[in-house]
């Protein structure tokens, strides 16, 4: 279901900007026939995907769609994805999200993935947009069932750095948790404030920010993607049991962007043992 506010009664639009959006979407990837099909999919509110694309064969490449094109304070936007035994799915979004600035209330965003047994999920949104003066709210939890396979980003910007806007005011809470076999694997819990974003110990000035998880993972992997970065600064990775987990940081989104490319098309051969397919998206 979308809901439009044009359409929607007096008393109803009055509820709604009060509260915000409510926008929930669940999908369910499943493998029939020698490729993955969305089997399973269900909305409420402005948060939907376009039909599922098929560049490369079996992989279901979907585009998450939000309309409004931004979240304000007292929205809640919530996304449940599994990817049942045997599928291959890969979910990116055809523009950079935005949250923008509040008055005082969170806006919240949820992601619950799960990834089944032999089965592949690749998790690539584009960068979301942090203004500055937003309050924002992040959660991603992860499970991963024995054999299965992901790599995943989340790529922040603070402020707009080419509309001379920094980040003197708001806060963004990232919390990731990721599950193996139902058991807590890893737990991480980023607050990012005015002071972290100027801090050296913090973000020192960056605006860009970034953190991609890939498993299974072996210690070849990880040396190639240790050549990839080289010198260069404001990079880093490591290798948590079979988990690779690359972090980054940088003045200028499109750059942190296009590492995290560089170091998927690096390491999917391996992880999701198919070659790298950009999404189309992508190139627009």
């Amino acid at each position: 279901m979308y809901v439009d506010l044009k359409d929607a009664g007096s008393a109803k639009s009055e509820s709604l900007s009060v509260q915000g959006w409510q926008a929930k979407l669940e999908l369910g990837f499943a493998h029939h026939d020698g490729k993955t099909v969305l089997e399973h999919r269900r909305h409420f509110g402005p948060l939907t995907v376009q039909r599922p694309f098929y560049p490369e064969g079996g992989v279901c490449h979907v585009y998450l769609l939000h309309p409004p094109g931004g979240v304000v304070a007292g929205d809640c936007l919530t996304i449940n994805i599994k990817a049942g035994t045997d599928s291959a799915a890969l979910v990116t979004t055809p523009a950079a999200g935005k949250f923008y600035r509040s008055d005082g209330k969170l806006a919240r965003q949820q992601v619950s993935m799960t990834v089944s047994s032999n089965a592949t999920l690749e998790w690539l949104p584009q960068e979301t947009i942090i203004y500055e003066g937003a309050r924002v709210e992040s959660e991603l939890r992860l499970g991963l069932a024995a054999g299965a396979r992901f790599i995943g980003w989340e790529i922040l910007v603070l402020g707009r750095p080419a509309a001379n806007e920094g980040f003197t005011s708001g806060e963004v809470g990232m919390n990731w948790q990721i599950f193996r076999a139902g058991e807590l694997f890893f737990r991480e819990r980023l607050i990012i404030d005015a002071k972290a974003f100027a801090a050296n110990w913090g973000l020192n000035g960056h605006s860009a920010c970034g953190t991609l998880f890939a498993c299974p993972v072996t210690a070849v992997q990880l040396e190639a993607v240790q050549q990839l970065i080289g010198e260069s600064a404001g990079r880093g990775v490591t290798l948590i049991d079979d988990m690779l987990i690359c972090r980054a940081l940088d003045n200028r989104a499109d750059r942190l962007r296009d590492f995290f490319q560089q170091v998927w098309r690096t390491l999917r051969p391996d992880v999701v043992q198919r070659d790298a397919c950009a999404p189309r998206i992508w190139a627009t």
